[in-house]
């Protein structure tokens, strides 16, 4: 029965195999959101800075007029 058992820190387990791919994917999940949340943030300011300036055109093409 002594023959049967693993070294410590032997990952060859479905269980260590299962739990290592989980923690990896979950890293992997959190770097991606900040990048998203980046993304998101970059893409709200530019809309709102081209909405704004197409405001501003269209409030001086009134006022010429």
């Amino acid at each position: 029965m002594e023959g049967n058992k693993k070294p410590l820190g032997d990952d060859s387990g479905p269980v260590d195999n299962q739990v290592t791919r989980m923690v990896r994917n979950l890293r992997k999940r959190l770097h991606l959101r900040g990048h998203r949340v980046h993304h998101h943030f970059i893409r709200g300011a530019s809309y709102s800075l081209g909405s704004g300036a197409v405001s501003l055109i269209i409030l001086w093409t009134q006022s010429r007029f």
